[in-house]
């Protein structure tokens, strides 16, 4: 029996060649948990950069009240 590695997750950002972007909240959403924090990089699929310049876009939208700070 042979026994293959699971594939990698790409990163999507990487993968359409584009960056995470305050203004897209909607799509920054899908990143974030029901509560309102942000998810990990093993539930995202992102790669460690674009893993932290979304942490930053998604901080950028809470201070401009697009995207809520804790969801109760």
């Amino acid at each position: 029996m042979v026994v293959r590695a699971p594939k990698k997750k790409v990163c999507m950002y990487c993968e359409q060649k584009r960056e995470p972007d305050y203004k897209n909240y909607e799509e920054l959403r899908n990143f974030l948990t029901e509560r309102g924090r942000i998810k990990d990089r093993k539930q995202t699929g992102l790669c460690a950069k674009h893993q932290r310049r979304l942490a930053v876009q998604i901080k950028r939208a809470r201070q401009l009240g697009l995207l809520p700070y804790v969801v109760y």
